[in-house]
């Protein structure tokens, strides 16, 4: 039988470089100019961080919730 071995087996802070492809300039514009500018005092990276922390714990509550859901319909 063949071990499966975890996607990441790497520490948090393990630094990567990350490039966007095809995000056109208007949205960059506005998400500084609504978001960074007012919120992250014009730190892009950590809006950025934060925008992706916060995706992941909605897609884990949302995937929790539809699982208690799927479990009360079994009963």
């Amino acid at each position: 039988m063949t071990k499966k071995t975890p996607l990441l087996t790497t520490p948090e802070n393990l630094l990567v470089n990350l490039t966007l492809h095809n995000v056109s300039a208007s949205l960059l514009s506005e998400f500084a100019e609504k978001i960074v500018r007012p919120y992250y005092n014009n730190n892009l990276n950590a809006a950025i961080q934060d925008l992706i922390n916060k995706t992941l714990s909605e897609q884990e509550f949302i995937h929790s919730h539809i699982t208690y859901t799927r479990n009360q319909d079994k009963q």
